[in-house]
């Protein structure tokens, strides 16, 4: 004996007039754009962390200190260096060096990164988000290395050669 196929289908319509309803509030963060397709519709990492995105850049002849790479690296980002007044005299220093040659190329690499190399490991990179600002600190380490030494340290040939001249004439 069969049983009578009327009570299953306002079942099955039932059925699948929930999942219709209910299969868009399901995957509201993405949207179909093809049959078999789905885009998210949440903003990337690197629209959300400016400092996130992949950058790969060439330096042209141009930019020859820090200072300058960090601000063409910048220019696209919506961030930018700090001015000048609220920044250290260590970090002034920083940034009027000369740019490595081995610099001059940089990424694949997050910008975030990209800052962070061009100054190297003795500062940090500062960033204010609600000013798109960035600034470099000198690390805690090299800071009381700074304390601790009046003077920089010289080169071995300086100290040779400041031994035979005294006020710029020969001993």
């Amino acid at each position: 004996m069969t049983r009578p196929t009327r009570n299953r289908i306002p079942m099955v319509w039932v059925m699948g007039a929930c999942i219709a309803l209910t299969s868009p509030f399901l995957y509201a963060s993405e949207m179909q754009v093809g049959r078999y397709s789905l885009r998210s519709t949440a903003p990337t990492k690197e629209q959300t962390d400016l400092l996130a995105t992949t950058v790969a850049i060439r330096f042209p002849d141009r930019v020859q200190t820090i200072g300058e790479s960090v601000r063409y690296l910048l220019q696209q980002s919506g961030y930018r260096l700090a001015n000048s007044a609220a920044i250290s005299p260590e970090t002034k220093s920083l940034i009027l060096l000369p740019l490595p040659a081995v610099h001059r190329h940089l990424g694949p690499i997050p910008l975030k990164r990209a800052l962070e190399t061009l100054a190297g490991p003795a500062f940090r990179l500062v960033q204010d988000p609600i000013h798109r600002l960035v600034s470099f600190e000198l690390c805690t380490k090299e800071r009381a290395y700074l304390t601790r030494s009046e003077t920089p340290l010289k080169h071995p040939h300086q100290e040779s050669a400041s031994k035979s001249f005294t006020n710029g004439q020969e001993r």
